[in-house]
């Protein structure tokens, strides 16, 4: 399980398929870029030249035959389509419900928490490593009998008006990455795409399968259960929420919301993605590898309530109080609680069209579809998850970025149960393993929570004796390699970068990054550089999807209903309104002593 893996050298790749792993091949190959004002790109490597030909934007030859083509341009920053030139806002005007549009831009902050930023750094400076992190992208199968909509009897905000248009929103930002044709910063390729987890909402199969269509590419029916309708809250009659196809004054609508006729076939329509054209890796989070993100598996009743033809739509107050409280208090790991109340009240079920396809997946199952050679698209075969895994039934790994920079993907969900995170003994000594077989490398670790919610130390049940560690553990084990710069996160939804000091110069930066279902609907691009002068910069710059700001009401096709994605989500009732976290957790230079 240490083998460290290159995107370059994935085994089963087809060539063409290798090819056409741009920045992956460049870099993992060993090509440097020294990025100087009004100078050349140079590079040096050791692959063929017909590879470098197809693989390099900037290369000298044709791809077809070799006529030898007029000097590329010297690497520039490339802004265009991040927040560093646009930011979704709310336009002028009052009322509940606001309008988007263009808002101004989120300047960068240089953070010297760590060191000092030294001047003409910036004339000086090579990049290492250029990529892109999606975070809690929350495919929502929003028809799926076991979700817990009704809540939103006691929380408005438990339940999110926009969750039918998850999948048309996550396309838009794979268009967004790959309309990007550099680094913010750098102008050098970006290498890969990384996603740190909760991938899926429901622990759903049909969900999984949307996922990887949509980074892969492929044609995806966000709809499940009956093929010609939807059959879920939206429609059901019910004030509690927004009725986007009726004319019901329902709450939401009190507060602004729009009528838009057509809007639930609309969302249940087949939707194309093209897929990422970067090579991407996938970390697991608990909705991915968790029953609604906080049960174990292991109910036989909720696992066939998933697939069967009942639903519950709404609940006393009382009742979503208490079930809410179990959840967050973690009083109910078992989910025998939701099993009680379901059954309890079962003359309150609805009938919806029954769909085995909505059935839980388990952690192998999770694997076998990353492996599936369906969706590989531009590879690596498995996207970081590989027959060892699949063997040991683990689900973390290690990669080579580049020839300096390795990277590595722990999973910090606790298959005991509860929504926050830990890691086993097994796992954190692997961890501290790969860190000390690859101290002549730089390290980037990913993972799925973040160091304050990794507070959950139930036992896992198929490994009883394997203890269980929290964040500062892992941040303990990380403090020890002076070689670790980043350990890249998520699952708060938020945006927060915490600066980690130690004593012995091992400090690091831990960088947190909101979510793509809840707005502002971010990812984040991250770039890795050499200052040559004792320092080293991390350049983190936050994207949008590729969606409009402004939207139209009338416009539901699939570009229209990823632009209506992002202005539900900001008028989301009881939405959390400090996502985006301040300047210092945004746009960002983070300052590093080179080791």
């Amino acid at each position: 399980m240490s083998r460290i893996r290159s995107v370059a050298a994935s085994a089963a790749m087809n060539r063409r398929t290798l090819l056409a792993a741009t920045g992956a091949v460049t870099l993992s190959a060993g090509i440097g870029y020294a990025l100087r004002p009004g100078s050349e790109a140079h590079a040096a490597t050791d692959i063929g030249e017909s590879a470098v030909a197809v693989s390099l934007p900037h290369s000298r030859l044709r791809s077809s035959g070799g006529t030898p083509m007029a000097p590329a341009a010297p690497l520039a920053p490339y802004e265009r389509g991040t927040t560093l030139e646009s930011v979704a806002a709310p336009r002028s005007g009052s009322g509940d419900y606001r309008r988007l549009g263009d808002g101004p831009a989120w300047k960068r902050v240089v953070r010297g928490d760590l060191a000092a930023a030294k001047s003409g750094r910036a004339d000086r400076r090579t990049a290492l490593a250029a990529f892109v992190q999606f975070t809690d992208l929350h495919l929502i199968d929003v028809q799926h009998p076991l979700r817990l909509e009704y809540l939103r009897t006691a929380a408005a905000g438990t339940w999110r008006p926009h969750e039918a248009l998850t999948v048309a929103g996550a396309v838009s930002l794979v268009e967004r990455v790959n309309a990007l044709r550099g680094a913010p910063v750098t102008g050098s390729p970006l290498h890969f795409v990384m996603t740190t987890g909760d991938n899926t909402d429901n622990n759903s199969k049909t969900e999984l399968d949307w996922f990887l269509k949509v980074m892969s590419g492929g044609r995806i029916s966000p709809n499940s259960g009956d093929p010609r309708h939807y059959e879920g809250v939206q429609n059901s009659g019910l004030k509690l929420y927004w009725q986007p196809d009726a004319a019901l004054r329902d709450a939401d609508k009190q507060r602004g919301f729009p009528h838009l006729h057509g809007f639930l076939a609309a969302a249940i329509r087949e939707v194309r993605s093209p897929g990422l054209g970067l090579p991407w890796y996938s970390t697991v989070g608990n909705h991915d590898a968790l029953p609604l993100g906080c049960y174990r598996h292991g109910d036989s009743f909720l696992a066939e309530f998933a697939v069967g033809g009942k639903k519950l739509m709404t609940l006393p107050a009382s009742a979503s109080v208490a079930l809410r409280a179990a959840i967050k208090d973690d009083k109910d790991p078992k989910g025998l609680q939701l099993r009680d109340l379901l059954k309890t009240h079962a003359r309150q079920l609805r009938s919806v069209t029954p769909d085995e396809s909505r059935a839980p997946f388990m952690p192998a199952q999770y694997l076998k579809a990353h492996l599936d050679p369906a969706h590989t698209g531009p590879g690596p075969i498995g996207h970081g998850y590989s027959q060892a895994n699949l063997a040991a039934g683990t689900q973390y790994y290690a990669f080579r970025i580049s020839d300096d920079i390795i990277g590595i993907s722990i999973d910090t969900t606790d298959p005991g149960g509860h929504y926050m995170g830990s890691i086993g003994t097994t796992q954190l000594r692997w961890l501290d393993k790969t860190l000390s077989d690859n101290k002549d490398s730089y390290a980037i670790v990913f993972s799925h929570h973040t160091s304050k919610s990794m507070t959950n130390r139930r036992t896992d049940p198929a490994h009883p004796s394997d203890k269980r560690h929290g964040g500062e553990d892992v941040v303990a084990t990380l403090a020890k390699h002076r070689n670790v710069l980043a350990w890249v996160n998520g699952h708060t939804h938020k945006n927060e970068i915490i600066a980690h000091s130690a004593p012995n110069h091992g400090s690091f930066w831990e960088i947190n990054t909101a979510s793509h279902v809840d707005f502002p609907h971010l990812a984040r691009i991250i770039e890795v550089v050499d200052n040559k002068d004792g320092t080293l910069s991390l350049f983190t710059t936050l994207i949008e999807s590729a969606a409009p700001h402004r939207t139209d009401f009338s416009d539901l096709s699939q570009t229209g209903l990823a632009a209506l994605y992002r202005e539900l989500a900001f008028n989301a009732p009881g939405r959390n309104t400090e996502l985006a976290g301040a300047s210092r957790d945004r746009n960002t230079e983070l300052v590093l002593k080179k080791a």
